[in-house]
């Protein structure tokens, strides 16, 4: 086991006085940044840094970053939401620990694709279809993780198969919310 103990603190946002939204801080008993590459190996649509020693990753809605000597959650319903999230995550770094001797780790810095890169792959026809005004919308919404493909109907049409193929090697099925 990697991380034994660990201290939390669970606040709102001082960004965002009044929010409804909260976030927590876990601050961790060991240094983590040994596990960040196995994490970057097993979670898809991660960023890896490696010489800042973090790993960020979305899941569920939520920001989570993996620092060397703690984790980070944001945009949580509640407290106990946020504890959740957090006791889960160091499940989860200390799971992935557990079976690195089964994982090839995973040094590359991988990089969000920006909204442009997405836009030009996609149909352009601002069908509307996915629930935006434009396909730039939503390419913006894809390149933040706040869209999956799917919600693309015309992406599914034999025509637009190779746009599909390079954009989901892009977009992450993680991204898909």
């Amino acid at each position: 086991m990697l991380i034994r103990t660990y201290g939390i603190d669970v606040f709102t946002p001082a960004c965002d006085p009044g929010a409804v939204r909260y976030s927590a801080i876990a601050t961790l008993d060991a240094d983590i940044a040994e596990a960040l590459p196995y994490l970057n190996a097993t979670l898809q649509g991660g960023i890896y840094n490696q010489a800042a020693r973090a790993f960020s990753w979305r899941k569920d809605g939520h920001y989570i970053v993996f620092h060397a000597g703690h984790i980070a959650v944001s945009n949580v319903e509640d407290r106990d939401g946020a504890l959740h999230a957090v006791e889960a995550l160091i499940a989860l770094v200390n799971e992935t620990w557990e079976r690195r001797g089964e994982l090839a780790p995973d040094f590359t810095s991988h990089e969000r694709p920006t909204a442009m890169s997405l836009y030009k792959l996609l149909p352009q026809t601002n069908c509307r279809q996915c629930g935006q005004a434009t396909c730039w919308n939503f390419a913006l919404k894809l390149s933040l993780g706040q869209a999956p493909l799917s919600k693309c109907p015309p992406l599914q049409e034999p025509a637009y198969a190779e746009r599909l193929g390079q954009l989901e090697a892009l977009v992450p099925p993680s991204s898909d919310v």
